[in-house]
This record gives structure tokens, sequence and C-alpha cells, in this order.
């Protein structure tokens, strides 16, 4: 048998087994946990035993898993679909040389962080101005892996923002960088527009709509403006000074970029050495994940148990559930990451996939989502599995008290989520309640907890940028190391561009200048109520 045969036979002949079973063992947790630089990552509330460890480490180890890593790591062109090294770990290990076709990389990627690390100096300090002087706000212009990074990052690390507010718009909707806007002063707002060739077209409409709005209050507004952009011609057709204007290479996927440009707005907001501290976050778990062994290395076991959990067991979702309310937009993060990397449907080879590719991710900050959607994950038909994340301590001592009972919520759902309640403990309650005979019995169905379900914990000392930077190059890599198991290009997202297009295309149809001549039945009814008044 295959591998992968002997991991659906192994489960399927452990299917019944309670999780809280293989807890006899004294060493369970120990064993079944990764410490690695203060962070603790616990997978014993899992179905996985020893011998499914030893298979899941085995496919590790026949998909070629350490080859393709060295290979990344060197400036390879993994992203065969495009052609593409894929070096975004280059951005936050400034040291040493990479070389891509024969030219290292490294001086460009040291220069530009240079550039941004002067260009945050002068901006924090006032030494460039806007023409009210000194910048007090800072609006981030972009979509994708140009907003969801660098705005989850600054949302995260507010404790050591001490730079200009910074605001993010990304929705080609309207209301949103109107809504953003309004209440900021033109003349002490800098813009900052990222978009690699500068022509995304929500960006662009966006980064149009900040430049109208600016040019309504003063005569020269492209002083207000800065750019991530790779595309000298048309930031300049915009009005941009070349020195305001960042690039990075195109082997720089979106989704993995708040590392180096892209984060010009995190580092605007918490300074230069807060963002090498976030850098030296993720070189220190890129150091890990090269060098530990893959049954003790967290970004493999945490994609093991991945792969065991929805493609070996079945389970379509992943719930990622930070107690940490400044991590509430991790999961919309951890979102595009896995789901635009891993959302394949072919390998490499353009076969179609043996086994289910990525599982939809999603998630809210906890305690709120216990009061939200927990209700389905403990008592609904389907398995949930669950990945929490929760801080030792958190950043305001004098409501300490308050993150112990965070932490004890944390705690409490991952035991509750394995240990459930059955029927008898359950009866039990109703007959203290005053309950008797058919209403007893109906009553207690109700309070029984299935029990059996899977889950995950990290674990980190504080959320700082160096923890941060941890956390979210432990999940890049997971999400390699999954792709690379399934055989599949994570660095590509062609299922991104068919809708972009068709919506270029529908745009003259809703103003009237083209006609909706052979759209389907619904598409043109729909279009119909749009334009009529």
């Amino acid at each position: 048998m295959s591998i992968w045969e002997d991991l659906h036979y192994h489960r399927a002949a452990h299917a019944e087994r309670p999780i809280a079973d293989l807890f006899q063992s004294p060493a369970r947790a120990s064993q079944f946990s990764i410490a690695a630089d203060d962070l603790l990552f616990d997978y014993s509330k899992t179905s996985v035993d020893a011998h499914a460890r030893d298979l899941l480490v085995r496919l590790a180890e026949a998909s070629g898993l350490s080859s393709r890593r060295e290979a990344m790591f060197a400036g390879a062109k993994i992203n065969e679909t495009e052609g593409r090294a894929v070096l975004h770990t280059a951005l936050r290990n400034l040291g040493g040389s990479v070389f891509v076709d024969g030219a290292d990389v490294m001086g460009p990627v040291r220069e530009v962080h240079a550039r941004m690390v002067q260009f945050s100096r002068d901006i924090r300090s006032g030494r460039i101005a806007g023409a009210g002087g000194k910048y007090t706000d800072v609006v981030n212009i972009g979509i994708g892996g140009s907003d969801l990074g660098p705005a989850m990052a600054t949302i995260a690390l507010q404790p050591y923002a001490d730079g200009p507010k910074t605001h993010f718009v990304s929705n080609v909707d309207g209301a949103h960088v109107h809504d953003v806007l309004k209440g900021l002063n033109p003349a002490t707002t800098l813009v900052i527009v990222a978009s690699k060739t500068f022509t995304t077209i929500e960006t662009m409409t966006n980064a149009e709509a900040a430049k109208s709005w600016m040019a309504q209050a003063l005569d020269t507004p492209g002083r207000q403006f800065a750019a991530v952009s790779t595309s000298a011609e048309r930031t300049a057709a915009f009005g941009i000074d070349p020195s305001r204007v960042f690039g990075f290479e195109d082997w720089v996927g979106g989704r993995y970029s708040v590392w180096g440009p892209i984060g010009l707005s995190l580092m605007l907001a918490i300074g230069p050495e807060g963002f090498g501290g976030f850098l030296d976050g993720g070189a220190t778990m890129d150091a890990h994940f090269q060098s530990a062994p893959l049954a003790e290395n967290m970004p493999v076991m945490l994609a093991l148990i991945g792969i065991w959990n929805h493609q070996i067991c079945g389970y379509p979702t992943r719930a990622v559930l930070p107690y940490e309310q400044r991590l509430s937009r991790l999961p919309a993060y951890l979102q595009q990451l896995e789901m635009e990397s891993n959302g394949k449907r072919v390998a490499m080879d353009g076969t179609v996939l043996q086994h289910a590719s990525g599982p939809v991710v999603w998630g809210e900050p906890g305690t709120n989502g216990q009061h939200a959607f927990y209700q389905l994950i403990h008592q609904g038909t389907g398995v949930v599995p669950c990945e929490f994340l929760l801080g030792r301590e958190g950043h305001e001592p004098e409501l300490a008290h308050q993150h112990r009972l965070l932490a004890a919520n944390c705690l409490a759902q991952s035991e509750a989520l394995m240990l459930g309640r059955g029927i008898e403990t359950a009866r039990a309650l109703m007959i203290r309640k005053g309950f008797e005979g058919d209403e007893l019995e109906r009553q207690a169905h109700h309070r029984v907890f299935p029990g059996n379900r899977p889950s995950t914990t990290l674990l980190y000392p504080r959320l700082t940028p160096f923890t941060l930077g941890q956390i979210i190059a432990l999940y890049e890599h997971r999400v390699f190391t999954e792709g690379v198991i399934l055989g599949i290009n994570s660095f590509d997202q062609w299922g991104v561009e068919l809708g972009k297009e068709l919506a270029v295309a529908l745009e003259p149809v809703l103003t009237g200048e083209a006609t909706a001549e052979g759209k389907d039945g619904s598409t043109r009814n729909l279009i119909d109520y749009l334009r009529s008044r």
C-alpha cells in the first residue's frame, strides 16, 4: 500500500477511539508538543497517535519536502507555472547572498529596505512633511496581499504604534474610501498606493478617488502620495516623486509580501526598529524550519496535522481562533494565505489532484466567537478542527485578571471540544434541576456534547513584533509544506483572474455602452434590474 492508503487504513481502524483515551499515556502532552524559541505548539488534543505521526512524517519525506525547502531558500524557480523564484524569506533575512539567474538579489533588497527605513524615520520625525506640516495619518490603498498583511499586522501591534495613525482602504465599494477619508485632513495625510503593476483596478480606482479628494483641498496633491510598485512610468504619470516609490521583485507573491515594501505602512506605524523585530521573528522561524527534524519541526507538524484532519479524516473546514483581540484580522489573513495558495484542483504537472486540496479556513477571535459560532463547533453534526492561539500575558498589566479569564476560556474550549459531555452526565444535571420522565430525557439530550473534536493550541509569551513575525512565518511554511505534500504550486493564483476579466467586460454593459448579448439569462436579468431606475 501507499503511505496515503496506510494513513486512511489507520484512520478507519481507530476512527471510534476517543481522543481522550490517548491521554492514558502520561507523556502524551509532552510527546505531542513542540517548543521552538519560546513558542509552544500542542497537538496532543488530536486523534494523531505515534503510528499516525510516523506515517505522516514518512509522507512528508516521500514528497521531497526537504529538497523542495532547500530549493526555495536557495532561489530556485519553484513557482513553475510562472517561472519564478519564491523568496519572501529573503526580505526578512537581510544578510548573506541569494542568487536568481546568476545574480545576487540581496543587494537590491537591502537597498530598498534602507530607503524604507530612512523614509519612515523622516516621516515620523516630520523632516518630510505634507502640505499642512507633519503627517498625522497614513492611508494604505491596496487589496489582497497589499492590504491584508499590513492591516492585520498594524492592528496586532497597536501597543508599539507610536507613529502616524494608519488606515486601510481595499474594497472598490466607494463607501470604503469615502468613510476612511472623511475624517482626515488632506494636508496632513500620506496616501500609500500599493500595487505592484500600478494597474490593479480596485486599488487604482480608490487611488484616483483619494487624489480627487486631495485636489479639492490642495494645489499640489502629489506630495501627499507614496507608492509601492515596480512601475516607475505609471507612478510618475500619477504624480508620485520617484524618491517615494518602493519596488519589489516578482519573486515576492502578494500574500507573502508584508516583509518588504508592502509593509511600509506597518513600518511607519511601529518604526524601523519595531519592524526589524518583526523581520527577526520571521527569520528565526525560517531557521527552525530549515534545521529541525521533521517530527520536531513546528511548521511541518502544523501542516501534517492539517493534512490528517482534512485529507485523511475528511473534515472540510478549519477554524483559526486567536484568543487575542489584536489578532482579530489573523483569520482573514490566513484565509487568503491558505485558500489562495492551496485552493487548487490540479497538481504541478497539470493532472487532476487525487486528494482534496486546501480546506476552508475561517475564524474570529475569542471570546467573541464563543457567543457566535461555537454552538455549531460543539454540537453541530460536522466536525471543525480548531486552532487556538494564546499569549501567556497581555500588554495591560492593570487588567491582568481579564487576561486570566481570557486564558481560562481558551483552555476550557479546547478541553470541552475533546471531552464533551455524555448522556449520563446530562441526565444527572437534569435530575438536579428537577426534571423527570420523558421531559428529563428530552432535556438531557439537548445537553449532550459529542466531544472527540480535535484542536491544537499555539502558545506564545506576548504579542510583540518578534512574536508576530514568528507566527506569520510559521503559517507561511505550513502552507508551503502542505502544498509540497499535495504536489501543487502554492505560489500562483490563476483562480483570481477569471472573475476580474469578466468584470472588466461587464462594466460597460452596466453603463449602457455595451449590450448584454451572449450573457446567460440570469446575468441578463440581474443587469436589467441594476440598470432600471
